[in-house]
């Protein structure tokens, strides 16, 4: 059903495409730098696969089962640098998939992170600053300057003013969308899914003034009319918490993610990453 939609967004690609050419060469759609050495116009190979990681909090100290401890994130970026993965930003990969850019180099790795919470201000940014990679943030904008554990509006530009951290849509309160279906009407779930979906893309661009139009589906959970509803509130890739590495026929509305734990260290922080091969 959203295949449609998708077409009506790759028929545009030529448009963007010609829009594009005002910007530098390694520019992407937002005029931030795609970090890419390879032409656009290069032929692309049969396959590409890349991992999406997802974190959430960090610390000194595993406090639950979603901290990574900060020594542990140090670890898996010097891992990622020593065996010669290229952290890419998602932005890139997904512009890509929408023949938009240059596909993404061999032993591609992308990193994320949900949610918003402090610490990837005070433990993550010194590291990315470090090594100098990209993180994708996906914020629901009820929490920022609301929650205890979470950041303020000053702080996420902090962040984006690095060049460092792109923000995206993780709804506007991350509701778990599969209970909402259960529990209400399909049309007021409907609209409840749009609202959802379309407020926390309008509050971040007001907010941060930056482009958003990536969804993290909140628990990892969609399904063909979540994904058609994302389409219409105006996004163009999403991604989920299924734990696999993400390839050309993913769904560009549901790509993978791994989800990272501080366990994930050695051979089982390997096994997060692409092959060498198909």
């Amino acid at each position: 059903m959203f295949e449609r939609a998708y077409a009506r967004v790759v028929c545009l690609s030529a448009v963007v495409a010609l829009l594009l050419c005002a910007l530098p060469p390694d520019a992407g759609r937002d005029g931030t730098s795609l970090a890419y050495s390879a032409p656009i116009g290069e032929a692309r190979p049969p396959e590409v696969r890349s991992s999406i990681l997802v974190y959430h909090r960090f610390g000194p100290v595993v406090a639950d089962s979603m901290t990574v401890r900060t020594s542990t994130f140090r670890s898996q970026l010097q891992y990622l640098r020593e065996h010669g993965f290229r952290v890419i930003p998602l932005r890139a990969w997904i512009a890509w998939r929408l023949q938009l850019g240059p596909a993404p180099p061999a032993r591609s790795v992308v990193l994320t992170a949900d949610d918003g919470h402090r610490s990837v201000l005070t433990e993550m940014l010194p590291l990315v600053r470090e090594f100098g990679v990209h993180v994708t943030l996906f914020i629901y904008p009820s929490a920022i300057s609301n929650a205890a554990y979470a950041m303020t509006w000053d702080q996420l530009r902090t962040l984006t003013a690095t060049g460092l951290f792109d923000v995206q849509s993780h709804s506007y309160w991350h509701p778990n969308f599969a209970t909402e279906k259960r529990q209400l009407l399909p049309a007021v779930y409907r609209a409840f899914a749009l609202t959802q979906l379309t407020r926390s893309k309008t509050v971040l661009e007001q907010r941060l003034g930056a482009k958003v139009d990536v969804i993290a589906w909140p628990f990892g959970v969609y399904d063909e009319e979540l994904l058609q509803i994302g389409v219409d509130a105006g996004y163009v890739a999403g991604v989920t918490l299924d734990r696999r590495v993400a390839t050309t026929s993913d769904p560009i509305m549901a790509l993978p993610r791994f989800l990272v734990t501080d366990a994930a260290s050695g051979r089982h922080f390997a096994a997060l990453l692409p092959s060498e091969s198909p």
